[in-house]
C-alpha cells in the first residue's frame, strides 16, 4: 500500500474529524498529554473517525495500546526500540514507521526494517527542542538513495512550498504539524498542502 505524500500529524482526534473531509488520507496521532483511559479514548475516536473517513492512522509511540485497539500503523522515535517487541509489534499485523536525525540514527533504522523512515528536522523547527542541526534538502537525496525502496518522510519546519520542494529531492511523503495546526485558517492551509503533494500523489 502506498502512502499518501501529506502526513498529518495532530494531538487530538477532533482534528482529523475537521480536517478528514478536505481529503486528508494519513494521519498520526501524537498525544503528550493523556494516559490510560483517556488516551485509550482518544485513539479509540480517532480510528473510529479514521475508518469512516477512509483515512489510514499512524499512533505514536503506544504501540501496546495501539495493538489492543487493532489499529494498522504506529511510529515510533529511535530512544522507543530499548523497549519495544518489534515482533509483537509484525505478530500483530501492524506496520511501524520511525523517526531518525542522523546518519547513526538511519543506520540503526535501516536494519529494524520500519515501514517507512522520517528524516528531521530538515528545516528549522518550533515544535520541539532538538539537539540536531536542520538536514536540508539535499540530505533527503542522500538519505532516499541509502534506503532505497523504503519510503522516506520528510519532517521539520515544512510549509506546503518546501514541502514540494521536499518531494523533489527524493522524500516520498512530507510530514507537517505547526504550519497547520498553528495556522489561522487549519482548513485553508490544509488545502495549499494537499495541493502541494499532488504532483507526488499521481
Amino acid at each position: 500500500m502506498k502512502l499518501d505524500p501529506f502526513y498529518l500529524i495532530v494531538d487530538r482526534a477532533s482534528w482529523i474529524e475537521r480536517l478528514g473531509p478536505l481529503g486528508l488520507k494519513l494521519v498520526q496521532l501524537r498525544v503528550k498529554d493523556l494516559e490510560d483511559d483517556d488516551l485509550r479514548a482518544e485513539i479509540r475516536s480517532a480510528k473510529s473517525i479514521c475508518d469512516r473517513l477512509g483515512v489510514t492512522l499512524v499512533i505514536n509511540d503506544f504501540w501496546q495500546m495501539a495493538i489492543e485497539e487493532k489499529c494498522n500503523w504506529i511510529h515510533l522515535g529511535q530512544e522507543d526500540l530499548t523497549d519495544v517487541d518489534l515482533d509483537a509489534i509484525r505478530a500483530a499485523g501492524l506496520k511501524f514507521g520511525l523517526s531518525s536525525h542522523d546518519d547513526a540514527e538511519l543506520d540503526t533504522a535501516i536494519a529494524a526494517k520500519p515501514d517507512y523512515i522520517a528524516l528531521g528536522p530538515v528545516f528549522p523547527t518550533i515544535l520541539k527542542k532538538m539537539k540536531w542541526a536542520p538536514q536540508g534538502l539535499e540530505k533527503l537525496r542522500i538519505w532516499k538513495e541509502r534506503i532505497g525502496d523504503i519510503p522516506l518522510v520528510a519532517i521539520g519546519g515544512l510549509t506546503p512550498e518546501r514541502a514540494s520542494a521536499a518531494l523533489d529531492h527524493g522524500a516520498d511523503i512530507a510530514s507537517v504539524v505547526t504550519d497547520i495546526t498553528l495556522n489561522d485558517n487549519p482548513e485553508a492551509r490544509a488545502k495549499e498542502w494537499i495541493a502541494a503533494t499532488a504532483k507526488a500523489r499521481g
